[in-house]
């Protein structure tokens, strides 16, 4: 059978959802139909609001994430999954999470700060990464390129310390391993969605600053070995979400949601609650 590409990745500006081996016999028909299996919201061709994606992982009846990567393998390229990500909500994913992240660093750290200084496992938690964290942006103070070293580390950070601050469970999501050799690799069953970071050592700082490689998996596989930089494959997972209309973890529902609504600024006509709405008027009401 002989496969052509059926549109250019073009920067994110098209307007249609693209096929990447698509049949030359096949009819614009044909097209349309896979691309409303593979991904409903876009397959017919608009762009939708920004809304929190619907779809779970791994459930009963839903495509398995794997069979719509072979179906559409540019996916596996992170610029595929930017431009993806441009088409439906019409932002840059990189420009829009850095630069917001960085505008609430000085506020998140003081928050997180304020917090491990009081009595509690959470409190405990924090105290232990803003430790590392000290040493951490320290040490980038002797490196040559001082301000991306700092940027590294704040990033990182408060993508490690968001979901401590906020009370939920993350083990699950942030997992580490020393290798991902088949007979000693990670035991990835029950894992609908992590970030499968792989260290030479287990050891807190080891897998938050020096990790060899970061995974991403889905439905208890690795789909892809991403960027070593924590910020870069959690951004990278984000867009996933949002090309595969995929629904946020359970444990990590206020972490993602603080994500969408105050780092990506969309919103979603749902009202904020509890310990978000809470980190929300301490972040704006300084």
């Amino acid at each position: 059978m002989h496969c052509t590409l059926a549109r250019e990745v073009d920067g994110g500006s098209s307007s249609s959802m693209r096929l990447n081996f698509l049949p030359k016999h096949e009819t614009n028909n044909a097209k349309q139909h896979e691309c409303s299996q593979m991904c409903p919201r876009q397959a017919h061709g608009h762009n939708l609001c920004p809304t929190s994606p619907k779809k779970i992982v791994g459930a009963v009846g839903a495509p398995r994430v794997g069979d719509i990567v072979d179906r559409w393998p540019a996916l596996l390229m992170e610029s595929q999954v930017v431009a993806e990500f441009h088409q439906i909500n019409n932002v840059n994913l990189r420009t829009q999470f850095y630069k917001e992240l960085d505008r609430h660093t000085p506020r998140l750290i003081t928050l997180f700060r304020d917090k491990a200084i009081k009595t509690g496992k959470t409190a405990e938690e924090l105290a232990k990464l803003m430790r590392i964290y000290d040493i951490q942006v320290n040490f980038s103070f002797h490196m040559i390129q001082n301000y991306i070293n700092r940027w590294f580390v704040h990033s990182l950070h408060l993508l490690r310390a968001l979901p401590v601050y906020l009370c939920e469970d993350a083990s699950k999501f942030f997992r580490t391993c020393s290798t991902l050799d088949s007979a000693d690799g990670p035991d990835l069953t029950d894992t609908p969605l992590a970030l499968l970071t792989v260290v030479t050592d287990d050891t807190t700082d080891s897998a938050l600053f020096s990790p060899e490689s970061i995974c991403i998996v889905f439905e208890d596989e690795i789909l892809v070995n991403g960027p070593t930089n924590l910020g870069d494959s959690f951004l990278l997972l984000f867009g996933y979400i949002y090309a595969l209309d995929l629904k946020y973890p359970n444990k990590l529902e206020l972490t993602f949601t603080f994500i969408q609504k105050v780092v990506i600024c969309f919103e979603d006509n749902k009202l904020l609650k509890g310990r978000l709405l809470t980190l929300k008027n301490d972040l704006f009401n300084e």
